[in-house]
């Protein structure tokens, strides 16, 4: 009976034991879950606010570059009928005024304000076009417009493109970055299209 009782108690204490163990594991798996969660959103986080002059540069340059891109896509529906040129320039709106809002929200970011919109117009930016070049825009109609408004946005994206390429050679930013390769993607492509379009003019 004295040696029942001694195995009962025995096979007890290593069940205890047995629980005490699975419950450190169980403490210590949930504890490195937790320290690797936190070093990784403390990673991203230090990696969004990552950032140089090139990129801060980048995108004070780049708002008010997009601002005029979007102004004359507006212009486009009310100067010419030219359907081809009317869906171009709903696509380069499309595209470049959520972008101006990306813009907006990585500089606050990294506590830069957004410039204005109409910062830029002087035309010391890549591409930007001059007052002049924009009131004569806004003067014409029909194919003169068209030939206008593609000359200039060709230009423009090639200024964009050249900016974009500055900000990979030289930003650290990840989103900048990502931002830059849309651009030279997005524009370089439009780019083709309107001098195709200004060949059928």
């Amino acid at each position: 009976m004295s040696i029942s009782r001694t195995h009962v108690l025995v096979a007890a204490a290593a069940t205890v034991l047995l629980a005490a163990g699975c419950s450190d594991d169980s403490t210590t798996t949930q504890s490195t879950e937790h320290s690797t969660t936190t070093t990784t959103v403390a990673t991203s986080a230090t990696a969004s606010t990552d950032f140089n002059a090139a990129d801060v540069s980048f995108l004070q340059m780049m708002y008010p570059h997009h601002a005029q891109a979007v102004e004359m896509a507006k212009m486009v529906p009310s100067h010419t009928q030219n359907q081809q040129l009317i869906a171009l320039a709903a696509q380069v709106e499309k595209a470049q005024a959520p972008e101006m809002q990306q813009i907006t929200d990585l500089l606050a970011g990294f506590g830069e304000p957004a410039p204005s919109a109409t910062e830029g117009h002087g035309g010391h930016m890549p591409g930007m076009m001059t007052d002049a070049q924009m009131s004569s825009l806004q003067a014409a109609n029909g194919a003169d417009f068209d030939r206008q408004w593609l000359e200039m946005m060709i230009a423009h994206h090639e200024g964009a493109v050249e900016m974009a390429r500055t900000e990979l050679n030289a930003g650290v930013n990840s989103q900048a970055r990502r931002l830059a390769t849309k651009i030279v993607a997005d524009q370089e492509a439009e780019i083709t299209t309107m001098r195709g379009m200004l060949g059928q003019n």
